[in-house]
C-alpha cells in the first residue's frame, strides 16, 4: 500500500502519546522489586518505553526492558493495570504493568543490573513502597498489587487513580 502525500500529513498531525511498559516482581514475603535509576530522583519498577515505532508491543517491551535492566528474561504474566498520565507540559503517556512474577532467592542473585542507567535494586514492602516510588508510580503499583490480592481484573487508571 502507498501512502498519500495526504494521509501521511494527516498522520503527521495526530496527537502523540508515550507508551511504557514495566513488570511488577515480588518476593516470597510479597516485597516489591525496585531498581534505582540514575538519570533521574526516586525508584522505579524495571521497565521502560516501549519501541512502537519499531512494531514492539506493551509485553514485548517489558520483557526487553527487564532483561536489560535486571538481566533477567522471562515470560511475563496478565496484565495488572493500565495507566493514563497527563500533566501539563508533557504528552500523554500510556503505561502498561505486567505480573514478573514471584522471585526465588535464586532469581534474585541472578540479577544484573545495567550499569549505564542503574544504581541498585532493591526489596520494599507494600507499606514503604510510597517513599520509594514518585508521582503516579506509588498508586499504580499499589493497585497492581491490590488486582493480585483480590484476583480482580486489570485496573484502568488515571493518574494512578482507578476510573470508575
Amino acid at each position: 500500500m502507498t501512502t498519500t502525500p495526504d494521509f501521511a500529513t494527516y498522520i503527521a498531525g495526530l496527537p502523540r502519546v508515550l507508551a511504557g511498559a514495566a513488570a511488577l516482581f515480588r518476593d516470597a514475603e510479597g516485597r516489591v522489586l525496585l531498581v534505582e535509576p540514575n538519570y533521574r530522583e526516586g525508584w522505579t519498577l524495571p521497565g521502560g518505553t516501549i519501541e512502537s515505532d519499531d512494531g514492539e508491543t506493551p509485553r514485548q517491551g517489558a520483557r526487553r526492558e527487564t532483561a536489560e535492566e535486571i538481566g533477567l528474561d522471562r515470560p511475563l504474566g496478565r496484565l495488572l493495570a493500565v495507566d493514563w498520565v497527563h500533566k501539563p507540559g508533557w504528552p500523554p503517556l500510556v503505561s502498561y504493568l505486567y505480573d514478573g512474577g514471584v522471585l526465588d532467592a535464586r532469581d534474585l542473585k541472578a540479577i544484573r543490573l545495567q550499569e549505564e542507567e542503574l544504581l541498585s535494586w532493591r526489596l520494599v514492602p507494600r507499606e514503604e513502597l510510597g517513599t520509594h516510588l514518585l508521582g503516579t508510580m506509588g498508586p499504580r503499583v499499589l493497585a497492581a498489587l491490590d488486582v493480585l490480592a483480590e484476583g480482580a481484573g486489570t485496573a484502568e487508571l488515571e493518574n494512578g487513580k482507578r476510573v470508575g
